[in-house]
């Protein structure tokens, strides 16, 4: 879950939910959505779409035009 009052900000925190999810292996296909995320954690979408940006960022997962983001192999 994410603590709205910690200092880090709800995008990182998101992102290292889902890192950590990757990592383990929980998602091995499509990520949630960016809806998806934002109902599950109580975000805005902007917040989990900068979340999902940050991934991307970082080479862990791809954007795929108009069917979303999956884990990179």
């Amino acid at each position: 879950m994410l603590d709205h009052d910690s200092p880090v900000p709800l995008h990182e925190q998101l992102a290292a939910i889902l890192r950590k999810g990757i990592q383990a292996e929980e998602f091995t296909g499509r990520i949630p959505s960016i809806l998806t995320l934002a109902q599950q954690y109580g975000v805005s979408h902007r917040t989990s779409q900068r979340a999902l940006t940050t991934l991307s960022d970082e080479g862990l997962i791809i954007s795929v035009r108009g069917k979303g983001f999956y884990v990179k192999h």
